[in-house]
């Protein structure tokens, strides 16, 4: 009998086709051919190039920073577009999930956005979606499609284990926050199997408002006293906690304090907060293109391989969770 297995086939939105180059790259094919354009008045403009018809088609797209609803808005039509034209499956490779802070209700009357978006995007016909390091967990429960949730810590833990025989002290791994506790000892996991031993310690704090901090607690200073601290984070905006949070390591005894985040949105005057900060240096991926202006202390790892092997999962019927 015939192979029935549909051919994959990968588009890349206008968010980012650096990386969707790499994903394409890696897989050893060619980006499929689709024109992205602006009419006039603002409306995207879709021509898909290629026949779609009976294929799995992945549509790389990563909504963020000012052209956030653009981008989104331009990912529906590509799912509308290849649905028409009797694509067999449509899988959202968003690396990076829009609205994913608006997880809940934080007060009366308001939407809870990262529901509301998950709810259009199936809607408009995906069949799964594939993301990286989604801010919270629950977001998965907003979709009724599969949805996996990869994880760029195996990517920092590389890049730190390779810097770890220039260590001069002992390691410690720090969550600038309670939620992201879980994400903290997969990295220290990660480090662990690289031969890097680290302890753990998180910084609790409470907001004045979104984007405003009153107060920061230091849970675990004993550990990072002496140590050299690796901040580790699922998204950068304004950067303050960032900024403030490597202030307080530093106060608390930490010889050199690192950072990583898997997504660098980089808001309003986050670069020169960055430029001048005590942070050595700053780990972002390239799920978000780093923004012109940058200062040499940050630098960007590609997770193009990782987005690569869950894409070939995904299309040959094989387990994701072997990626980790």
């Amino acid at each position: 009998m015939a192979d029935t297995k549909p051919p994959l086939l990968l588009f890349s939105g206008s968010s980012n086709p650096k990386l969707a180059e790499a994903v394409a790259k890696a897989l050893d094919i060619s980006l499929g051919r689709v024109l992205v354009d602006v009419f006039n008045d603002g409306e995207r403009r879709i021509e898909i190039h290629d026949s779609v018809r009976g294929s799995h088609c992945f549509i790389l797209q990563s909504p963020a920073r000012t052209d956030v609803n653009d981008h989104l808005m331009e990912l529906l039509l590509m799912i509308r577009t290849m649905k028409r034209a009797s694509a067999r499956e449509v899988t959202v490779v968003m690396p990076y999930h829009p609205y994913a802070r608006a997880d809940r209700k934080m007060r009366s009357r308001t939407p809870i956005s990262a529901s509301d978006t998950a709810l259009i995007i199936e809607a408009c016909g995906a069949d799964r979606v594939l993301s990286v390091d989604l801010h919270c967990g629950q977001i998965q429960g907003f979709y009724t499609i599969p949805v996996d949730n990869l994880y760029a810590s195996g990517v920092f833990a590389r890049h730190f284990a390779a810097m770890a025989e220039s260590f001069d002290a002992p390691v410690c791994v720090v969550s600038p926050d309670a939620g992201g506790v879980a994400r903290a000892k997969i990295f220290i996991n990660g480090l662990a199997r690289l031969g890097v031993e680290a302890s753990l310690a998180l910084v609790v704090k409470q907001r004045a408002s979104a984007g405003v901090i009153a107060e920061t607690t230091l849970v675990g200073s004993e550990n990072v006293a002496g140590s050299i601290a690796l901040v580790v984070d699922d998204m950068l905006d304004t950067c303050g906690t960032l900024c403030r949070c490597t202030d307080e390591l530093l106060a608390a005894g930490a010889v050199r304090v690192y950072a990583a985040a898997s997504h660098g949105l980089f808001s309003k005057d986050a670069l020169d907060k960055i430029a001048n900060s005590s942070l050595v240096e700053l780990i972002v991926t390239d799920t978000i293109p780093l923004p012109e202006g940058a200062p040499d202390k940050i630098v960007q790892l590609s997770v193009a391989s990782l987005l690569a092997d869950a894409i070939s999962c995904v299309a040959t019927g094989q387990s994701v969770s072997s990626l980790f």
